[in-house]
């Protein structure tokens, strides 16, 4: 008796729970196709109002990579070795126009470069100095920079056109989160680590222009990356060049 009793309920049971698993499958499909409809119908809204020339950004991840190229040196110096700089980054656009072709951009990314150069830094009296040696076999400034561009922007571009011409004309900022000198005579390596005359601040003028995904870059920079800093009688008022591709992720 008690067995049968038992049999009864958890067919009850059973029964039970293959109700509740068609009601609830039958909401879910129906949750699932309100969702798509609500997406087409915001996906076609949303199609209609940027045809109607409603704004829009282009809010932007970056990549850079750069050949980069120290100029106003010394007349000591002869010159700098093959040097190189990578980028990466975000930047906020921020539209001027109901078209979206002006806008601003302002944004934050992380720079790395590697500069060849003639200088040979030395410590005296802990104090920094420079000189002039180019017998050294390696030669090398490592630095690793935060960089905050601000950018004038104008394109082309619509809502549905994805290759465009772009010119980016701005300025950029740059601290500095350490420096590395280091160099190798032939026998010895030495490394001068965050030396304090390496200038903490920089800035410089930006171009980008550019078709579809390629765009060429280029940095300009106003300010020394030295300072208070001589070699004999000339003041180092060497600064940062940079030429190269820039590309942007929609």
């Amino acid at each position: 008796m008690y067995s049968l009793f038992y049999f009864a309920t958890s067919n009850n049971i059973i029964v039970v729970l293959k109700v509740v698993f068609l009601i609830r499958l039958n909401q879910m499909k129906k949750g699932i196709l309100l969702f798509f409809i609500a997406f087409s119908i915001a996906s076609f809204a949303q199609k209609d109002s940027l045809e109607l020339g409603d704004r829009y950004a282009e809010d932007q991840l970056y990549f850079k990579i750069s050949y980069n190229q120290l100029f106003s040196q010394p007349s000591e110096v002869s010159g700098s070795g093959f040097s190189y700089g990578l980028s990466s980054g975000f930047i906020k656009d921020f539209i001027l126009n109901k078209q979206g072709s002006l806008s601003v951009g302002l944004g934050v990314g992380y720079n790395f470069d590697s500069f060849n150069h003639g200088l040979r830094v030395s410590e005296q009296n802990n104090e920094v100095t420079f000189e002039v040696d180019n017998s050294l076999s390696t030669n090398e400034l490592l630095v690793h920079n935060l960089e905050f561009p601000l950018e004038f922007r104008w394109r082309n571009s619509n809502a549905k056109t994805y290759k465009f011409w772009r010119v980016y004309l701005g300025v950029k900022a740059s601290y500095n989160l350490s420096n590395n000198f280091k160099f190798n005579d032939g026998t010895q390596s030495f490394a001068f680590k965050n030396v304090s005359r390496y200038n903490k601040w920089q800035y410089g003028l930006t171009l980008s222009v550019g078709y579809d995904a390629f765009t060429l870059h280029t940095y300009y920079g106003l300010n020394p990356i030295l300072k208070d800093s001589s070699l004999g009688t000339s003041d180092i008022s060497t600064k940062i060049m940079r030429i190269g591709l820039i590309f942007y992720l929609l």
